[in-house]
């Protein structure tokens, strides 16, 4: 049974970075993504990176949408970004309040998400799919859990088309947000991020970081295994592969693969889900 796929990159910083990135691009392309997204840096810190790898990606023949982030914007800079990224054919934005700099106040014209989401409405009308980002286990800076499905919904009502979520490893945790969104009137799809596991340690820094859950069992098993990679490897492509499985048959719309710009783990996940 076929499910669209869309896969996210982070722009690189060297050339190298970049010959690599565009050797892993390809090898994903053979699963046949909907689109590819590219990420922004704290306070479009990598802006210049993110737009030349989405103009990588459209060059390739695939669709690329561009992480877009307000914080620290004005409407004047963001109505220039917004020309540009037309100009250059994009056709989908991941709108996103953005990181805070560190040592940064909340400057800028944007205080939240769903502000940069109704100006892109107000200023291009349909040019744009917007996506916005979905937190099933609540963002790590909510005031709490009802505040942050506010602010969730509140992006929706500003005119978002779709939402991708932070990765989790919690089924339940996405069919219960998707069904708590549906009830207070976001009725758009939301699509789960994945994230494969193939270091332990990096998994539970970045999990910290970001408030993402790693159940108790999985955080067990990873110690358990130590220093040994490929039991990590194979117990990772076992545990996300289930994951989605469980996503797919509750009828998630699509997939968004976190590649963490690797092909390996993302395309045996999805050849087992038999979807590429």
């Amino acid at each position: 049974m076929g499910l669209p796929l869309s896969f996210e990159f982070f722009p690189p910083k060297t050339p190298e970075g970049a010959e690599k990135l565009r050797a892993v691009r390809q090898k994903l392309y053979t699963a046949g993504p909907e689109f590819c997204s590219v990420t922004y840096g704290a306070g479009g810190s990598t802006q210049q990176g993110t737009f030349d790898t989405v103009r990588d990606i459209l060059a390739e023949g695939v669709d690329a949408a561009s992480h877009f982030s307000c914080i620290g914007a004005t409407r004047a800079s963001v109505r220039e970004q917004l020309a540009t990224l037309k100009a250059m054919g994009v056709k989908r934005l991941v709108a996103l309040r953005g990181d805070l700099p560190s040592g940064y106040g909340l400057g800028g014209e944007f205080q939240y998400a769903s502000d940069l989401v109704a100006f892109i409405r107000a200023e291009t009308g349909r040019d744009f799919h917007i996506e916005v980002a979905a937190y099933p286990e609540v963002h790590p800076q909510a005031r709490s859990p009802e505040a942050d499905l506010q602010a969730y919904v509140a992006k929706v009502k500003a005119g978002a088309d779709s939402a991708i979520t932070q990765y989790f490893y919690s089924a339940d945790a996405y069919f219960r947000f998707v069904e708590d969104s549906r009830r207070l009137g976001a009725e758009v799809p939301v699509v789960p991020g994945i994230m494969p596991i193939t270091s332990s340690s990096q998994l539970l820094r970045f999990s910290d970081a970001c408030g993402a859950e790693i159940p108790r069992w999985i955080r067990l098993r990873l110690q358990g295994f130590g220093d040994d990679i490929e039991s990590i490897k194979a117990f990772g492509l076992d545990v996300v592969t289930a994951l989605c499985e469980r996503l797919r048959s509750g009828g998630a719309p699509s997939l968004h693969f976190y590649t963490m710009n690797q092909s390996v783990a993302t395309l045996e996940i999805v050849r087992r889900l038999q979807l590429g």
